[in-house]
């Protein structure tokens, strides 16, 4: 099928419009989160998650082992939404990652999607829109989620940018 990308700045609205998107291809669904909830707060944006897909959408939580995810069980969904990108990026880091298997893991999930069968909606976060003001690991970090940003975008086929809740199509 075909690779959408959803992308924004927090609270844009990029989730929800990525479950619309893939509602719109059938009953079946799937969505990975790449969330690890390690305090209240990002507790609390999962359960909100989880109500807000409701039951439509068959959920796994992967912080990791996306491409696999995507290679053994995408087929039997209409569409898959992976929220989110930057986290998964930020959760490969934190493991111990280098960059250069970060990119080898985003191409490996990047050429999965031209060839999946279920349409894959990627959500992913703004990393560098403003004035960066902190430390040499902080922009280091943005430097490689802005890459494997641009990574997707170059290979969507629909590319969508989140303007206060509003979504504009890019592509």
């Amino acid at each position: 099928m075909a690779l959408a990308v959803v992308g924004g700045g927090r609270r844009s609205g990029k989730s929800r419009y990525a479950l619309a998107l893939a509602s719109a291809h059938g009953p079946k669904l799937g969505f990975i989160a790449t969330l690890q909830p390690d305090d209240e707060e990002s507790a609390q944006k999962v359960e909100r998650a989880r109500s807000e897909r409701g039951a439509e959408f068959v959920t796994v939580e992967e912080p990791i082992e996306i491409s696999h995810l995507i290679e053994e069980r995408a087929s039997v969904f209409d569409a898959v939404v992976i929220d989110d990108l930057t986290l998964w990026v930020s959760n490969l880091v934190m493991a111990g990652r280098t960059d250069e298997q970060v990119e080898q893991e985003a191409s490996r999930l990047i050429e999965l999607s031209k060839n999946c069968k279920a349409e894959l909606v990627m959500v992913t976060s703004d990393v560098d829109f403003g004035f960066p003001m902190d430390e040499e690991p902080s922009r280091h970090f943005r430097r490689l989620a802005g890459l494997i940003n641009r990574m997707a975008a170059e290979s969507a086929s629909r590319l969508y940018w989140m303007v206060f809740g509003v979504p504009k199509r890019i592509r």
